[in-house]
């Protein structure tokens, strides 16, 4: 049986590299991929396996009626969603006293707020026959940052949302699983941490490798879980006389 998969943010980064490799699936063969860029969603298109249906659409995920009509149609197009991808995020890091009201609202709107619209028309369509759910949060929604107050908090907010929703929604077979990606390789990485060395991190890759396999039946019982998703820190020793001395640290 065919499956329609929606991913949102999959012009770029996590969502390009989830898209990607979840295109190489042979159950899904309905892509629609959402984002701000339809230029990023066509190159994004373009590396996805051939012989699928790829459908690309540039809309305003924090405007209600957008997501409310383009849900709505594709759930009576391909008369079921069996996947949602809520990768899209937006970052603009700022102390308290540095932040505007309006920084506030967009990050909000874009991290927090276009996750219940979206999830919302999904599930219309979606607790007619079960589906799967993912939210793509943070570690940083699970410690302290200072500088990044409303980023932080919002991805916060979405581990809280998956877990709620992971049971509230059980009833119609809607598995919901939330990951927090740790220090990635993406743009929206750059805009946190400008002065890192992408090199050194995890890549979008291995992170589209690791929501490939919670999708699939192996996944199962990793539902209802903030999921921490990170390279494992790697240390590196120097001899100094009879001691050792931490040199380098990458995680």
């Amino acid at each position: 049986m065919s499956k329609t998969c929606v991913i949102t943010g999959a012009s770029r980064g996590i969502g390009r590299a989830i898209a990607i490799n979840l295109s190489h699936r042979e159950d899904i063969t309905n892509f629609i991929l959402i984002s701000r860029s339809k230029e990023g969603l066509l190159e994004t298109a373009e590396q996805m396996q051939s012989g699928k249906t790829i459908e690309c659409h540039a809309i305003d995920l924090t405007n209600y009626e957008e997501v409310e009509n383009l849900i709505f149609a594709v759930g009576n197009r391909y008369g079921s969603i069996d996947y949602l991808l809520n990768v899209a995020g937006f970052a603009n890091p700022k102390s308290l006293l540095e932040t505007s009201i309006d920084d506030w609202e967009t990050t909000y709107k874009i991290n927090v707020h276009s996750i219940f619209y979206i999830t919302k028309e999904v599930v219309k369509f979606m607790k007619k026959t079960g589906g799967k759910i993912l939210n793509v949060a943070s570690t940083a929604g699970m410690t302290a940052r200072p500088g990044w107050l409303a980023y932080a908090s919002s991805k916060a907010a979405i581990i809280s949302m998956s877990q709620t929703l992971s049971e509230e929604l059980s009833e119609y077979g809607i598995l919901v699983y939330c990951i927090s990606p740790g220090r990635c390789a993406t743009e929206l990485r750059k805009i946190l941490a400008p002065d890192e060395d992408p090199t050194t991190i995890m890549q979008p890759e291995h992170v589209g490798e690791v929501v490939e396999n919670l999708l699939s039946d192996t996944g199962i019982c990793l539902d209802g879980q903030n999921i921490i998703v990170r390279k494992q820190v790697q240390k590196t020793f120097v001899k100094k006389g009879n001691e050792k001395i931490l040199s380098k640290q990458t995680s």
